[in-house]
Formats: C-alpha cells, sequence, structure tokens
C-alpha cells in the first residue's frame, strides 16, 4: 500500500500523526518510517518535516532507519532487572550475534531495550513485535527465537 492511500484513512490533522506514522511503519516490510514517508505526511498535515521527524524519532516505537522483520524489545524496568533481564539481553545478543540497536544480518531480527513493558507479575519479560514473552530464562528464549526463525 502506497503512503498516500494510508493518509487518505485519516483526517489531516495534527492529533492523527501518531496513528499515521505507525500504519505507515506498519506498512513498510523494514519496520521504519523512510524520508520520503516523513515529507507526505509534513505536507498531508501542513506541518514542517522538522515536526514529523521530532515525533518520529522522540517516539521509541517508531524509527527512520531500518530494522528486522521483528523487533525484540527487552525490558529495562527495575523489577525485571531484579529478575534478571541483563541475562535476558546477554542471551539475545548471543542468540541472534548483534548489539543493541542493530539488525541481524538476515534482517529478521532488531533488537532494542525497552524502559517498561509493563508486565511486572511475568519478569523479566520481552516482546516481538506486539506479543509479550514471560518468566524468561536461556531455554525459553532460545525456544522462542527458534519458532521466529522458522516461520
Amino acid at each position: 500500500m502506497k503512503t498516500s492511500d494510508i493518509l487518505r484513512k485519516f483526517s489531516p490533522e495534527h492529533k492523527n500523526m501518531l496513528n499515521i506514522l505507525h500504519a505507515i511503519q506498519d506498512n513498510n516490510p523494514y519496520n521504519y518510517l523512510a524520508g520520503d514517508d516523513l515529507k507526505e505526511v509534513a505536507a498531508y498535515l501542513n506541518t514542517t518535516l522538522s515536526h514529523v521527524y521530532g515525533v518520529a524519532t522522540y517516539y521509541t516505537m517508531l524509527s527512520v532507519k531500518p530494522r528486522g522483520k521483528y523487533i525484540i524489545r527487552a525490558c529495562n524496568s527495575p523489577v525485571c532487572l531484579i529478575e534478571g533481564s541483563l541475562d535476558v539481553l546477554e542471551e539475545l545478543k548471543q542468540l541472534l550475534d548483534t548489539g543493541i540497536g542493530e539488525t541481524t544480518a538476515d534482517r529478521l531480527f532488531t533488537l532494542e531495550v525497552s524502559e517498561c513493558l509493563g508486565h511486572c507479575a511475568m519478569a523479566p519479560v520481552m516482546m516481538i513485535n506486539d506479543r509479550i514473552y514471560g518468566n524468561l530464562d536461556r531455554k525459553k528464549i532460545a525456544d522462542i527465537i527458534n519458532e521466529y526463525k522458522n516461520k
């Protein structure tokens, strides 16, 4: 779907900017907002490119750089830290052979850190795209990553 088709689904009001940006990003196979997309949004909302860029770079769920098919967000909240989120992050880095903020060579995964995913009762947790995984340990993490690799 073209960006212009997505824009037509929303009225050209500033209050729709986040929903527009999410819809455009979700439509992109590399899960990001390209420069041309940001320009189209600015024109559609009759605002400046710098304003749209500022919004796109402020929110961690949005990206202006290409990412993998699956976005993995490891929770870094105090509760998750106490329950072993640093071990989760290290296991993910090792399994994926990538660092925080990086995308795997096959463009399948991007590893990010989130301040809180809001599922403290299941700590430590991670999120892959829109799905939460909790009570993580090394084996569970490996099983989950293998499941996504085999999709």
